[in-house]
């Protein structure tokens, strides 16, 4: 199964996929190599990656490329984390995981940090799907941790307004 190592601190200038697998040519042809690259500038982003074929091969090349200067730059190499399944989600999987799920005016739960802020991307401002109390309570998802309470509060709330 072939093993992605991540190949880190490389230039931010004009670097190439040919200039990467230069480097790499000594460990032998079943290294491909893949130089990620801003797409408005295409310039280098300071990353790569570099797949081999087994683990013993990803272990000697980091052993021998770790640290290796590569035009005035000290690489950095070792396994690559998996992708993460998220569409867009650009931070590492070791993030905080532990933050509370709370519904966006969209429907689709977001994730806020520990300052309260939303961590998604897209602004949901302006999208019209507000709910102010009037509205369907259809229009988002409650957090299952607090469904019953929630289910408590709307039974009080019904008791309360039937009595008045």
């Amino acid at each position: 199964m072939p093993v992605r190592l991540y190949v880190g601190n490389l230039p931010k200038e004009q670097v190439d996929r040919q200039d990467l697998q230069a480097v790499f040519a000594e460990a032998g042809d079943f290294v491909s190599t893949k130089v990620i690259k801003d797409r408005k500038t295409g310039k280098c982003r300071g990353f790569g990656f570099v797949t081999v074929e087994t683990d013993e091969q990803a272990d000697e090349i980091i052993e021998k490329f770790n640290g290796h200067m590569f035009q005035e730059a000290a690489l950095k190499i070792e396994k690559a984390l998996p992708r993460s399944k998220e569409k867009g989600d650009e931070e590492p999987q070791s993030a905080s995981n532990d933050a509370p799920v709370v519904s966006g005016n969209g429907g689709s739960p977001t994730r806020t940090s520990s300052s309260g802020r939303r961590n998604n991307k897209k602004s949901r401002r302006g999208s019209g799907n507000t709910n102010s109390g009037g509205g369907s309570s259809d229009s988002f998802q409650v957090d299952p941790r607090w469904a019953e309470e929630l289910a408590k509060l709307k039974e009080m709330l019904t008791a309360q307004a039937s009595s008045s």
